[in-house]
């Protein structure tokens, strides 16, 4: 099960079947999205496109001299969407019309545009079911931010996750069983969704499998702590202090950076280095850019021996490559450097080794005093002070010493804003003991937190954690057939006989890279299985309390009345 080849074979079919010649790709919003997510625009190019436009954009060329280009079509087949088309239709500006829908359309949708086409422009109108973002070949997001009101489905939310992960079955063409959290409505209510349509869609559904896969339904609220935690793998490391936007990164904010890095691509399908380093931890990182450095500096230096004519000629022919290797290191010196700095700067290693103890056993007295010495740094931003608390809070919820009061007080006095604050209380609401349906909070927990350290470049320490998030569990359990049932009920008739090789995982609220990371390992360890992973987000913890506040927004205080020292005005 590989999404970014699904992706690919859906792009090549549809840049194919229109013949040869030069094409224009009119998309939307998100379909723009999906396809920067598994290609750059040279690669596009090589596929005869050479134009990219939306279709919503007020920008859009209104030259009549297009006549003799083809124009393919892909959009999401929303109302708004349809419409647009109509419109494009009844005064087409190129000679024919491919048109590709990223997910199922209805039957009226089709005789509405066809009632537009009086010149006969539409060639061809087919499903191809890329309505999610391909993010890692295992890894898949919806791309909504938050997906909740008041601890329930936002409607609009559930119908566009609903039909993200149908676009994922068809793509890979898997008719699952479907299990979810027992404790979860919102995931039970998504199960059942998803059932409805492989039921009315059943004949799309209908494809010959060896063995049936399973589709797992989690909630985030049953391991609120893995989005909380700093990281230390590439991908997961830059996602959370810089944040990885579809691919993107945003470097404008660094001192002394260029207009020409000032938004970088990481994309493992279009760099060398960045899909061998995605799922290195940090020390390892610094000994490879120093590699890259290394070879890079060999190139530039027999680059500069240009005595004859065959030397010039030899120096053009490997420029682009030459500068697309200079851009490159570049690129991840100028990443690995904000990151190291920010770890330094930030005491980020310190800070990390108290949350992987909090989130790896239970040593109540020991971990409240190394919360509070860290609340004296002032070198400690306050986001991970808080987080720190947050993490206390979760762990310590019922201990009969607990003393999340006291900490806020002590986060007063420093001046941490009461947005940090409040986010305390909020994440209690949101995932509290009362809303998980697993215990492994409560109890001792024989992963003790063990320190490893690399050392590679000077300066680059990295401590290597022993954190696993709760879905390795799950998947432990999984695979050995020992999952309840009575914990993951199955969505209505479709049982299970045998365990499944293919499995999907999808958590609501968002999933992580910390998590991608530990499917893509058990993949690797486990070469009799296929799992993939979903999310309706990828979090951050920036991201993630941000969902929690929005999830939690004009909820009563249920559960932390106790905590009587946060105004909520």
């Amino acid at each position: 099960m590989n999404l970014i080849a699904a992706v690919k074979a859906y792009v090549t079919k549809m840049t194919e079947e229109s013949e040869p010649g030069m094409k224009i790709l009119l998309m939307d919003k998100e379909t723009t999205s999906v396809i920067s997510m598994v290609y750059g625009q040279s690669e596009i190019q090589q596929k005869e496109v050479f134009l990219l436009e939306r279709l919503d954009s007020p920008n859009q060329s209104n030259s009549l001299g297009l006549r003799y280009l083809k124009c393919l079509v892909f959009l999401r087949p929303t109302q708004e969407n349809i419409g647009l088309l109509c419109n494009e239709l009844r005064y087409p500006k190129y000679g024919a019309y491919y048109i590709y829908f990223s997910n199922i359309v209805a039957k009226a949708d089709i005789k509405i545009l066809a009632e537009h086409d009086e010149q006969e422009v539409v060639k061809e109108v087919q499903e191809l079911y890329m309505d999610y973002l391909a993010v890692n070949p295992h890894l898949f997001s919806i791309g909504l931010p938050t997906c909740m009101n008041s601890l329930s489905w936002n409607p609009t939310a559930l119908q566009r996750t609903v039909q993200g992960i149908v676009a994922v079955l068809l793509s890979l063409k898997k008719s699952p069983a479907i299990r979810y959290q027992a404790n979860s409505k919102l995931c039970k209510d998504l199960g059942t969704r998803i059932d409805e349509v492989m039921s009315k869609e059943s004949s799309l559904f209908a494809f010959g499998q060896n063995s049936q896969p399973l589709l797992l339904i989690l909630d985030r609220r049953d391991d609120p702590m893995t989005p909380l935690l700093n990281q230390w793998t590439y991908q997961a490391m830059v996602h959370e202090l810089l944040t990885i936007n579809n691919n993107r990164v945003n470097l404008s904010g660094i001192p002394g950076v260029g207009k020409e890095l000032s938004e970088v691509v990481l994309s493992a399908e279009q760099d060398s280095f960045y899909a061998k380093n995605i799922f290195l931890n940090y020390g390892e990182i610094g000994q490879n850019i120093k590699q890259l450095m290394d070879q890079f500096q060999a190139k530039a230096k027999s680059h500069q021996k240009i005595e004859s004519i065959a030397d010039m000629k030899n120096f053009v022919e490997a420029y682009p490559q030459f500068k697309k290797l200079s851009g490159n290191v570049t690129k991840h010196v100028t990443v690995v450097g904000e990151l190291s700095s920010m770890v330094n700067k930030y005491q980020l290693l310190d800070v990390s080794e108290i949350e992987q103890e909090i989130s790896s056993h239970n040593d109540h007295s020991s971990h409240l005093q190394s919360i509070k010495k860290l609340i004296n740094n002032d070198k400690v931003r306050n986001t991970d002070i808080a987080k720190l608390v947050m993490l206390y809070a979760l762990r310590y919820q019922n201990h009969s010493n607990n003393d999340v009061v006291g900490l806020i007080e002590l986060l007063k006095k420093r001046g941490v804003p009461d947005r940090l604050i409040k986010n305390i209380v909020n994440i209690l609401e949101y995932a509290g003991s009362h809303a998980r349906q697993s215990d492994f909070l409560n109890v001792e927990n024989a992963l003790q937190s063990t320190k490893r350290f690399f050392k590679g470049l000077s300066g680059v320490d990295n401590v290597y954690t022993q954190h696993k998030p709760l879905i390795h569990e799950t998947l432990e359990e999984l695979v050995r057939g020992r999952l309840k049932d009575s914990l993951y009920p199955y969505v209505g008739n479709h049982f299970l006989s045998g365990r499944p090789q293919d499995i999907i995982i999808f958590i609501v609220g968002g999933t992580t890279y910390e998590e991608s990371l530990t499917v893509h390992s058990f993949n690797k360890s486990n070469p009799s299985f296929n799992i993939a992973l979903g999310g309706t987000t990828i979090h951050n913890s920036t991201s993630f309390l941000a969902e929690v506040e929005q999830a939690t927004r004009n909820l009563p205080r249920k559960h932390t009345r106790n905590i009587r020292n946060v105004r909520f005005d």
